[in-house]
């Protein structure tokens, strides 16, 4: 064995590979079936096809048959040609009908495996072979005298087409594998263009492609589609007998069968019309009801392809819309009954079927809530009379959310910032009438304890705190020392400063005391948080002393921004207490001492709003950012509570402001938009926030445009479209001023102003602003757009970083000699490094941030972070780690760090886990032997014979008795044994990889 083994060094990893295959009975990694050789072989595809998880599958092969049928052809000119008709790709076009063939039909396992345009090439072939008229529209066609299996083509082609214009008016389609992905970006705009083009014939035909489904509708007799069997006939030239045309040849499918199926696709594109056509939604609803019964009918569906739920769904939504309610119809009474009574307008009925529902649960959360909008759409058209009927409804959805345990949503939280006592009334008696009057559950009672704790510590006026705190459900759903502590809060509450308030009169009429020193005043002053005891001390100063006492400690500071307005302030005392109270609530702002900087900014508004609007403003602009500072702390500490809507609402308010000569700071308005986009607020950036703002802020700019490509990811052409504008603003942005100057020998010369910034803000201020998100779309879309800009300026197609979502920035770059190519190097890594700092567990940031190491030739830093994002995924490696996360390329670059780093037995042990052992790296690896790593150690790790066969030889040469040994211990594992079935194999190189993982990670964490 060993002499058999001694050339492997030599040979190619094919050759290898196939060497293996031979002497070892079984390989570890069975190779997949390449494409052609089921043009070698006829009888192969029939037998894959059979196997329980065919490598590659049935989608996977139509792609590979279409692929290469379609691919075009170059004369002897160099000029491209359409691909040929040929005996090849006549087969490869049959091929991919047999696998359809296999998959009898179903359109929904096509459709979810297949792009629009291979589908559609599919289909196409399958009206060729199946000898439909060619030229002849099918509305045309009298499907009663055509052959049954040229019939069922043209059945199933418009069936597919009214589908497929249904599923692409679905938003946010997912992208599935098509043909052309081998190829680049261009390949990939191109089939984007091939979709919009398909799909924009099929809308111009739907009404035939109808007229043909509902003509189908009328046939009575059973219909037969292709099998392998018939398409073999075809291709044997045996339909010159006309058995592939007689009424048994093919798959038999009953008339109810066919019929329940085209009912539901005619239902689906029927609905889909009912938004611009009121009658389409009766015609949908006739087709579903057919679709019932004919269901319920069928003994067997082995034909039929559709979904229940969406099938009820559909039922339940055309007889709402068509007003067809029964309320004796008991399978759906719920939803009958709500109908019937909103259009029969009476409203007190759907509010106390919504608080019987609260007990019994029986309406999903998601249709009480459409109801409610339905309600508010109506007062928005000017019914003002439903007003009470939505606040009602919103209060009993609300109870009904925190009997689940669910949040509170937005609307009733601004209905608690206007409350009255009817309203306060009400909501108690929904509370009331929600619980079960036998013996409520303790998890209902537990959540009501919290919806009524909850009310309490939003609710303002004092009278109708008392209302709720004093109602016997308060005292019976809450704990003694609960009431206690709450109570407690609320009379602490109700001693804080109120903004809405006239300033205290005690504020202002603090007596003088001149017992102290000037030295001592001056200390307590710089100590003191406390607003009173601050304008007490300032009192006894100015009694003492006519002095500037802002300037008692150096370290005060308030913006320049304001500094002017500030010492403008005529009354010296007044100039004093508005600078000391701003600079000292900024400093606990600083160190995130949020309540104290709330105490003295509240006071210096309170004192500011009598003489001065402009400050008041400024006041109110540092509350906001205090509030919005004081949210995102939070929120980077771990919580992940929603901020309130008020604060929203002050945040938007800000952003449109424009109060002529006031001071505005744009950190203000910085972090607004950081707030906004971390919050995913991004319908007001994107549709509601004015053009005007977006022209004359860059911030807002920039927020609109992230906003934007987020928004559209994963990347239509609206995307694409955003995207590119957002490139441009960070392209300029990174872009230096180019200056031309001739030098003293007569050449002009390119001059860089790295300082002059092109873009609409400093790439110093633009890092700033980026390092105040924290939202993870927002950051990976940013990372991905400096990961294609970093590619491009490096222009190093070999070693390139990898992102998601790369292919929605522009590949080229028109005038690359302005970029400043090191401001992009460092601003990638200054990025992923923030990111990381987030969210350590991104697997995709720490790949990304691995190629970067990886790049710059810092492997063992590369290597900890690929080990990092397959741990991150896998539990730490008691998991498979998957195969989007450790793709080839990754692992081939894992392969690289420990080469690089004299690992060579980690090499060998990781060519194991690519898609195709690289048996030429592996044994050129175990050959070196100044290794850094622990060799035998890993031998445990290997489960590939062929690589442990080849050990053995290699210490066998060298006179290595004991490493020997281990390997053909190693090797002798009955696990190992090729006989074995291909589950334990499998099973025998997951524990090894798992295990090896997870003492790598060991190694290098």
């Amino acid at each position: 064995m060993s002499k058999r083994r001694i050339h492997y060094g030599r040979m190619s990893v094919e050759t290898v590979d196939r060497v293996a295959a031979v002497t070892s009975g079984r390989p570890s990694t069975p190779l997949q079936t390449s494409w052609f050789e089921f043009l070698l072989d006829g009888s192969l595809l029939e037998n894959h096809l059979q196997k329980s998880f065919p490598d590659p599958t049935p989608v996977q092969l139509i792609i590979q048959f279409l692929e290469q049928a379609s691919k075009p052809s170059v004369n002897e000119q160099n000029q491209v040609q359409p691909p040929a008709d040929n005996r090849r790709n006549r087969t490869l076009k049959l091929l991919a009908l047999k696998v359809a063939a296999h998959m009898k039909w179903d359109l929904d396992a096509l459709e979810k495996g297949l792009t629009i345009p291979v589908l559609n090439m599919l289909l196409n072939e399958l009206l060729c072979v199946s000898k439909v008229p060619p030229g002849v529209k099918h509305v045309d066609l009298d499907l009663s005298t055509l052959p049954p299996t040229t019939a069922m083509a043209v059945i199933i082609y418009n069936r597919w087409a009214i589908r497929t214009i249904v599923l692409s008016s679905f938003p946010e389609k997912q992208t599935k594998p098509g043909p052309h992905q081998m190829n680049m970006l261009s390949i990939v705009q191109q089939e984007k263009e091939m979709t919009e083009n398909i799909l924009a014939v099929l809308k111009e035909q739907a009404t035939d492609s109808i007229s043909v489904l509902e003509g189908a509708l009328q046939l009575k007799k059973d219909f037969y589609v292709h099998t392998l069997r018939t398409l073999d006939l075809l291709a044997a030239d045996a339909a010159a007998n006309g058995e592939t045309e007689s009424s048994t040849a093919g798959l038999r499918i009953s008339a109810d069968e066919l019929h329940c199926q085209v009912n539901y696709d005619l239902g689906g594109i029927f609905f889909q019309q009912g938004c611009t056509d009121q009658t389409a939604y009766e015609k949908a609803r006739d087709h579903f009801r057919q679709t019932k019964e004919l269901f319920t009918k069928l003994d067997s569906t082995v034909h039929v392809h559709l979904d229940e739920k969406r099938l009820a769904g559909y039922w339940n939504a055309c007889k709402a819309l068509t007003e067809d309610c029964d309320l004796s119809d008991t399978q759906h009474t719920p939803y009958n009954q709500i109908n019937s009574l909103i259009r029969a307008h009476n409203y007190q009925a759907v509010i106390e079927a919504f608080i019987k529902d609260n007990v019994c649960l029986s309406l999903p959360i998601n249709f009480r809530r459409s109801v409610l909008r339905e309600f508010l759409y109506k007062v928005q058209q000017g019914e003002s009379s439903l007003d009470e009927v939505c606040y009602k409804l919103c209060v009993c959805n609300a109870v009904r959310d925190a009997l689940e345990g669910e949040v509170l949503s937005v609307r009733f939280h601004q209905l608690l910032l206007k409350p009255s006592k009817k309203m306060v009334d009400f909501i108690l008696e929904v509370c009331i009438l929600s619980l079960e009057k036998d013996r409520p559950s303790d998890t209902s009672r537990r959540n009501m304890a919290t919806f009524m704790k909850t009310l309490c510590e939003t609710l303002q006026e004092l009278p109708l705190l008392m209302v709720v705190s004093s109602h016997k459900l308060f005292v019976e759903l809450l704990k003694e020392e609960d009431r206690k502590v709450l109570t407690e809060q609320l009379r602490k509450r109700s001693a804080t400063i109120n903004l809405s308030a006239k300033p205290l009169p005690s504020f202002y009429d603090i007596p003088a005391s001149s017992s102290v020193s000037i030295g001592q005043l001056e200390q307590q002053l710089i100590l003191s948080l406390e607003p009173r005891r601050i304008r007490q001390i300032l009192i006894e100063l100015h009694g003492m002393a006519e002095r500037p006492f802002w300037r008692v400690n150096s370290k005060w500071e308030v913006p320049k921004d304001y500094i002017n307005v500030i010492l403008g302030i005529k009354d010296n005392l007044t100039k004093d207490l508005v600078y000391i109270l701003m600079a000292k609530g900024l400093h606990c702002i600083s160190i995130k001492d949020f309540p104290h900087a709330r105490q003295l900014f509240s006071a210096c508004l309170e004192l500011v709003t009598e003489f001065s609007p402009k400050l008041r403003q400024v006041m109110l602009n540092e509350m906001l950012l205090l509030e919005v500072r004081a949210h995102e702390t939070m929120a980077a500490e771990g919580s992940k509570e929603r901020p309130p809507p008020d604060l929203v609402s002050r945040v938007r308010g800000y952003l449109e402001m424009r109060i002529h000569d006031l001071p505005l700071r744009q950190v203000v308005g910085e972090e607004c938009v950081a707030f906004m986009l971390n919050w995913r607020e991004n319908d007001y950036l994107t549709l509601q926030v004015p053009p005007s703002l977006v022209m004359n802020n860059p911030y807002i700019k920039i927020g609109q445009l992230l906003a934007s490509t987020c928004k559209e990811l994963p990347g239509p052409k609206e995307c694409r479209r955003t995207a590119k504008e957002l490139w441009d603003v960070v392209v300029q942005i990174c872009s230096m001023s180019v200056q031309h100057k001739r030098n003293n020998d007569g050449r002009v010369g390119l001059i860089k102003h790295r300082e002059s910034s092109m873009g609409i803000l400093h790439r110093s201020k633009f890092i700033t602003f980026i390092k105040k998100l924290r939202e993870p779309l927002v950051l990976t879309t940013l990372i991905s757009l400096f990961v294609r800009f970093h590619s491009i300026v490096r222009d190093d197609i070999v070693n390139e970083v990898t992102a998601e979502h790369l292919t929605i920035w522009p590949s080229t770059l028109l005038n690359i000699q302005a970029v400043d190519v090191e401001a992009v190097a460092v601003t990638v890594k200054e990025l992923v490094s923030y990111a990381l700092t987030l969210n350590p567990n991104n697997q995709s940031w720490l790949i990304t941030q691995a190629d970067i190491y990886f790049v710059t030739n810092q492997y063992s830093a590369a290597l900890n972070l690929y080990l990092q994002a397959g741990a991150v995924c896998s539990d730490f490696f008691t998991k498979a780690v998957a195969p989007d996360v450790y793709t080839d390329q990754v692992l081939k670059r894992m392969i690289k760090c420990c080469s690089m780093m004299n690992c060579h037995t980690q090499v060998a042990v990781l060519c194991q886990f690519l898609r195709e052992v690289d048996y030429m790296t592996a044994f050129k690896a175990l050959q070196e032997q100044n290794s850094h790593d622990a060799m035998d150690s890993f031998y445990d790790y290997i489960w590939d014979v062929t690589i442990l066969e080849y050990l053995t030889h290699i210490h066998h040469k060298r006179g290595e008795t004991e490493k020997r040994q281990i390997a053909i211990k190693a090797i002798g594992q009955t696990e190992l044994n090729t006989s074995n079935p291909e589950e334990v194999l499998q099973l025998a190189a997951q524990k090894r990889k798992k295990r090896f993982l997870q003492a790598m990670a060991k190694l290098y964490f």
